[in-house]
């Protein structure tokens, strides 16, 4: 790991180590169909937890609020007309491509602006601070309802509307994403901030304890308080556009090469 002036994980660190783990865990999604063990799947339960926590800290600490939400946005739009772009050459079996973690973040990202929003209207009273966090708080959820009811009534346009604003329910993770504003709101204490994280996880573990090595092992995302534990508050190297080149192009070279073997 990098070394920096404290002892202990950078933001840096945390991004590769969340990779690492994200890449094993797309190998075992997309070569499933043919026989990836279903351990892999293990590594990826702690990597939307500790993106989230990144999320958090980078939402802290960027002096531009804004050019992060349209940074997210945009990868959120790329990442779904590029998915939409390779399924219409490569196909694997009956899997979609719908791995969007630009979703979430969004989302999530989304919920922390809101709160700053409605934060400053408790301080000025502004109306506008209270609309605009509302609106952020809400807009998400709006979005979630249009696409669901395009989806019961056969409407693809309002179905469509999923994959052009950010919705909690379309998310990869759903109302999990809701675990960034909570760390957010604990910002100050990252023993709170393990301690929300345990809680949802003992929520997943309890759903179906039987199944919790199978089909059931997202509570394993309990182990993404160590790094966060060991994270010494600092940023480390800044390589923030690797990250949101490297999300994408994985997902999609690792389908294509999933698609040409398991179709030849």
């Amino acid at each position: 790991m990098e070394l920096s002036g404290k002892k202990g994980l950078t933001t840096f660190d945390l991004k590769i180590l969340g990779i690492v783990f994200m890449f094993i865990d797309h190998i075992h999604q997309m070569f499933s169909l043919m026989g990836a063990p279903g351990w892999l799947d293990w590594f990826g339960r702690p990597v939307a937890t500790l993106f989230f926590f990144i999320s958090v800290e980078g939402f802290s600490h960027t002096r531009n609020k804004e050019k992060y939400l349209f940074r997210l946005l945009t990868g959120f739009w790329l990442m779904n007309i590029g998915s939409s772009l390779v399924q219409k050459i490569f196909t694997l079996g009956d899997m979609a491509l719908s791995n969007n973690i630009f979703t979430d973040l969004f989302v999530g990202v989304l919920a922390m602006y809101g709160i700053d929003s409605l934060a400053r209207f408790k301080e000025t009273k502004q109306v506008k601070s209270l609309l605009v966090g509302l609106a952020c708080l809400l807009c998400p959820i709006i979005f979630s309802v249009i696409p669901l009811v395009g989806m019961t009534s056969g409407n693809m346009f309002l179905l469509s509307i999923a994959r052009v604003f950010p919705a909690t329910l379309f998310a990869e993770n759903s109302v999990m994403v809701y675990l960034i504003p909570v760390m957010y709101l604990l910002r100050k204490n990252k023993k709170w901030q393990c301690l929300a994280i345990g809680v949802v996880a003992l929520i997943f573990l309890l759903g179906n304890p039987s199944a919790a090595f199978t089909s059931n092992t997202q509570w394993m995302m309990i182990f993404s308080v160590i790094p966060i534990l060991l994270y010494n508050g600092e940023k480390g190297r800044g390589m923030r556009s690797f990250f949101y080149i490297f999300y994408p192009a994985h997902i999609w070279l690792l389908y294509i090469i999933a698609s040409i073997i398991y179709n030849h």
